[in-house]
């Protein structure tokens, strides 16, 4: 089985099989409870798997904005597997960024000033509305929100990472709203710099399993 391992963060499994959903949970499963997304609809049969198409016409790309699984909730999902099974003739690139690289490039002052801060991972702007075409209506959705550490101690390799996005992170409490605006600005300009990212291209049938603790990823 042909792996390639880039960064300490995220694994790619090339010239894979299609996985059936009920082999990639069992798969996750190895890994410790599942997590079933809030808001986007699912697989019937299989709530753990969250099925994303899209075609020309659709008005939505899941992930187009820098962005850490659904940092939103209490308990953010550990990992994310993603198995790609239409190829698109061009692009569709996957590009990921990682969040240790992003920490430790900052100066020593601005790590002793951000340790410590806490920040607002919100999921109402992004939800609301945002599944209306696929059969899913507010009421039918979750909008968690949650505050996270902004730089984040993984519980595993006890190495500091920044765990801020641009998609869900929203305000830092300890400081004005315009200092937060600023700078979250600033780490979210700095996080996504191309010195911390690697791009990915999908061939039919790859599996990427990335580490959402320590990595953020964006859907081109």
């Amino acid at each position: 089985m042909p792996i390639l391992r880039i960064r300490s963060n995220t694994l790619f499994f090339k010239e894979q099989k299609e996985i059936p959903p009920e082999q990639q949970v069992t798969f996750g499963k190895r890994f410790g409870p599942l997590h079933t997304h809030p808001a986007a609809p699912t697989m019937s049969g299989h709530p753990e798997v969250f099925e994303i198409h899209a075609t020309k016409d659709s008005k939505i790309a899941n992930g187009e904005f820098w962005h850490s699984d659904v940092s939103c909730d209490e308990i953010p999902p550990l990992g994310t597997i993603l198995q790609i099974h239409i190829v698109p003739e061009c692009g569709g690139d996957t590009m990921f960024s990682n969040m240790y690289s992003a920490y430790d490039s900052l100066s020593p002052p601005f790590q002793d000033m951000i340790r410590g801060l806490t920040a607002l991972h919100s999921s109402e702007h992004i939800y609301m509305n945002r599944y209306s075409d696929r059969g899913k209506s507010n009421e039918d959705i979750e909008c968690p929100h949650a505050v996270h550490p902004v730089v984040r101690t993984h519980l595993d390799t006890g190495k500091k990472a920044l765990f801020i996005n641009r998609t869900f992170t929203t305000k830092i409490n300890e400081v004005s709203v315009q200092e937060s605006n600023f700078i979250l600005e600033f780490l979210f300009e700095h996080a996504e710099h191309i010195d911390h990212q690697i791009r990915f291209r999908w061939s039919q049938n790859d599996v990427a399993f990335w580490d959402n603790r320590c990595c953020m990823h964006r859907a081109i």
